[in-house]
């Protein structure tokens, strides 16, 4: 009804082209626009300014023979200052655009190999988007952003790269567990060194102390008793220790039965054993 009254109306993100009697006239914005029909003006059509996303999937192969697919993302749009040429010079723009993503991908990708496609995709996203810049500003279109989504490879090597990885870190958590055991091996033989050396240590200093402690026991009481000699003083100690030792093995509940001889001359044998033990020590280890 509009345009049967010379008016039409253009909605906000679009332009419409004028045209009179078939020739291009003007571009029209958004809002209400008088066209005159009986003088020839007509709308020959109407473009969107918005952004477009075109997707693109592309199979080639990379250097060391391995066919991928790779989808990119191109968003574009048409601009204003130049809405005539996006609508008269280009009649399948995303023809056009999927043409060019199409060879910058297969001139780029054969020069990578596959790791090197997944490490550089960026650079790849970034060749089309320079290239698509280039060819598609003299049409009135913008690349707003071109984006490299998907790499794909041939399911037979996306399970063999699989296979490497998991052999690898399967590798290295073996590596990593054995690395492990070692350290506790290593570090349970140092304290068990460390506890023998200590044990040792006091073991040396206990006798250290027992001997200083006869020691001093015969100087006091030779000094104190006139005439005793050190092997009287020596049997004497022997004899007082026999005797708190089976005092201890009485008076503890949980001790075991112990029998030994028991008598004076028991006593006598004991320190003779005793004695007798300690001149063998020193004659072997003067």
């Amino acid at each position: 009804m509009g345009q049967a009254f010379g008016c039409i109306q253009v909605e906000q993100s679009n332009v419409a082209i004028k045209e009179q009697f078939g020739k291009f006239n003007d571009v029209l914005e958004p809002g209400c626009h008088c066209l005159p029909w009986c003088f020839g003006y007509q709308v020959a059509g109407r473009l969107s300014l918005r952004v477009q996303q075109l997707d693109v999937r592309c199979e080639t192969k990379t250097k060391d023979n391995v066919f991928v697919n790779v989808v990119a993302s191109v968003q574009y749009r048409a601009m204003a200052e130049k809405a005539s040429d996006a609508f008269y010079r280009l009649s399948n723009t995303r023809g056009q655009i999927q043409s060019y993503v199409f060879d910058v991908i297969r001139a780029s990708v054969p020069k990578l190999e596959l790791d090197a496609v997944f490490e550089q995709k960026n650079d790849i996203a970034r060749a089309v988007e320079d290239e698509l810049e280039k060819a598609m500003s003299t049409y009135g279109f913008e690349i707003v952003q071109t984006l490299i989504v998907d790499i794909e490879p041939d399911v037979n090597v996306k399970r063999a790269m699989n296979e490497i990885n998991a052999a690898a870190r399967l590798r290295l958590a073996a590596n990593e567990k054995a690395e492990a055991e070692k350290i506790l091996q290593i570090k349970k033989a140092e304290g068990e060194a460390e506890s023998k050396y200590l044990s040792g240590l006091g073991i040396a200093r206990q006798r250290q102390a027992i001997v200083d402690g006869l020691r001093d026991s015969v100087l006091a009481f030779s000094e104190n008793v006139p005439g005793t000699t050190a092997k009287d003083v020596m049997d004497m100690v022997l004899v007082t220790q026999y005797f708190d030792t089976m005092k201890e093995i009485g008076a503890t509940s949980k001790s075991s039965s112990v029998f030994i001889p028991h008598g004076p001359g028991a006593v006598k044998d004991i320190a003779t054993q005793i004695r007798d033990g300690l001149l063998q020590a020193q004659t072997f280890h003067p």
